[in-house]
């Protein structure tokens, strides 16, 4: 056991290292799973949940097994195998992870389980071998104490855990794509393999280094292979919260966020509208009973800033946009032509902190966070409806852009935030935007004004006033229909969200496209 006290990379013995590179690998590996997963299956608890239970499933059955075999088969040589075996892995997943989400996506399983297969498979053998690294790295250590060794050994694993979740999410996420992080954590293997067997190398191990670290460089260097959101991709990067994405299709640009599309604009008129559930936007100018009242909009929500820049344009109001994402923000300002001004004004923020901390009064709030895969819960709440109930003047009106079907099962979802605005405000209309039982945008638009407008009434508005777009098409998908009591009320100490959207999943989610003259569906 001397010759291990020996093998000292800094103050660390070299099966120490192994340790400490092992709990790196296995929480850095874990966070970029988020990444890699989400645009097939989405971030909801239950594609979390899954990530967790398979890495600590995986790592449990590696330290079972190794703990067996330790005491016969550990040692610095094995060590390296089982890195250089991991960082194989690793390789395959930067080339072909996106082949193997959509291979398991067919699978006929409830759909809260659908992504459980698709992490076994990716990150289950890797985490399973560097498992074997704890006991194996304890049976080497040269203490003759056995909890002494295991304790040492856990507290290295631990630590090392911690730099691997914060070093990846504060600071590898943020700066690099998956495939590079990927390629990052590859490397990490390979090298701590090599030191395993220095200062001489025998033959086998060194073909296999060089094998490996030639996958690896292969892999990163050739890119992906799977499947393209579509289009001409001219920027993409891994933000703080998703991945995102900009591709030119014909004379369209769309922003993708975790694969979905978000936002779109037509690149020779950047003010026109693409998606036609953006011209509802401008329906709360004929809820209004002055539509000239409406002197100070709030976006929750920027993307792409469709509506926001529309706004701008077309009425004399100020608008500001709260956004979280601040490489949102940065990409709709490079590639999308929006720009601050004393109208339009950008904060960079989360929703609900900035309406609480605001010292301003709104005439109209647009609630535009939502995707169809993923939810802030706290924007969705009681509390939070009050929330904007009170940053709202006299008259004001609050409409939300919400992703669910308008009737089915699918309709959980709408019909829980209807129900949920209805504890807040005195009338509440829905508009779905492609038809009955189909996944798609329903515009949902609450007034504190307690008259019921008819749609007849907004036919008639729509014809007297002026407010820069015709919503007679819109206004005929007026839906009065009340949303039952077999839904929650959704509140901040229980807000199943996630629940309630998991009947979407692997629906067909419709977004009607605008034509010159006509709305065409856009799968």
């Amino acid at each position: 056991m001397a010759a291990f006290r020996r093998l000292r990379l800094g103050q660390l013995t070299a099966p120490e290292a192994a340790v400490f590179v092992s709990g790196v690998a296995s929480m850095g590996l874990e966070i970029l799973a988020g990444r890699i997963v989400a645009p097939q299956f989405g971030s909801s608890i239950y594609t979390w949940g899954s990530i967790i239970g398979v890495f600590l499933a995986a790592l449990s059955l590696g330290y079972h097994y190794g703990g067996k075999r330790a005491a016969h088969r550990a040692s610095l040589q094995r060590l390296s195998w089982l890195f250089l075996g991991t960082a194989a892995y690793v390789a395959l997943l930067i080339f072909a992870s996106d082949l193997l989400l959509a291979s398991t996506a067919t699978l006929p399983l409830p759909s809260r389980f659908a992504s459980l297969p698709a992490i076994t498979l990716l990150f289950g053998p890797p985490t399973y071998l560097l498992g074997f690294v704890s006991p194996y790295a304890a049976e080497l250590s040269g203490t003759e104490a056995v909890g002494e060794a295991s304790g040492r050994v856990y507290a290295l694993g631990t630590v090392g855990s911690i730099i691997g979740a914060f070093g990846t999410t504060f600071f590898l996420i943020p700066a690099f794509g998956v495939e590079v992080i990927g390629f990052l954590f590859g490397v990490l293997l390979v090298v701590t393999a090599v030191s395993m067997t220095l200062p001489s190398i025998d033959r086998d191990p060194l073909f296999a280094t060089i094998g490996v670290t030639v996958l690896l460089v292969a892999a990163v260097g050739s890119g992906a292979i799977g499947f393209s959101t579509g289009g001409n991709v001219v920027y993409q990067t891994q933000t703080p919260y998703q991945e995102l994405e900009v591709a030119d299709s014909g004379d369209t640009r769309t922003l993708y966020l975790d694969g979905q599309r978000h936002s779109a604009m037509n690149l020779n008129d950047p003010d026109r509208y693409v998606f036609e559930y953006t011209r509802y936007f401008h329906m709360p100018y004929l809820f209004a009973e002055d539509p000239d009242d409406i002197d100070r909009v709030l976006f929750v929500g920027g993307g792409g800033f469709s509506g926001p820049k529309r706004f701008a344009s077309e009425y004399n109001a100020t608008i500001d946009v709260v956004e979280i994402d601040p490489m949102v923000i940065d990409t709709a300002k490079e590639y999308f032509d929006v720009e601050e001004s004393d109208q339009l004004n950008i904060h960079n923020a989360d929703g609900r902190q900035f309406l609480r901390e605001t010292n301003h009064t709104y005439d109209l709030i647009v609630l535009d966070a939502y995707k169809k895969d993923k939810v802030p819960f706290q924007l969705t709440t009681v509390e939070f409806m009050q929330l904007t109930n009170d940053r709202l003047s006299e008259d004001g009106i609050l409409f939300a852009n919400i992703i669910s079907a308008p009737n089915g099962p699918a309709s959980e979802f709408y019909r829980a935030e209807y129900r949920t605005m209805q504890q807040v405000y005195p009338q509440v209309y829905g508009f779905p935007t492609a038809g009955p039982g189909v996944v798609q945008n329903i515009e949902v638009v609450a007034t504190k004004n307690d008259a019921l407008i008819s749609e007849s009434e907004l036919h008639d508005r729509n014809a007297e006033r002026d407010i820069g777009i015709d919503l007679s098409d819109e206004i005929g998908n007026y839906d009065r229909e009340h949303p039952g009591e077999d839904v929650p009320i959704l509140r901040d100490d229980h807000a199943p969200v996630d629940a309630l959207m998991d009947p979407m999943v692997g629906q067909r989610y419709v977004i009607e496209q605008v034509s010159d003259n006509e709305t065409t569906p856009a799968d």
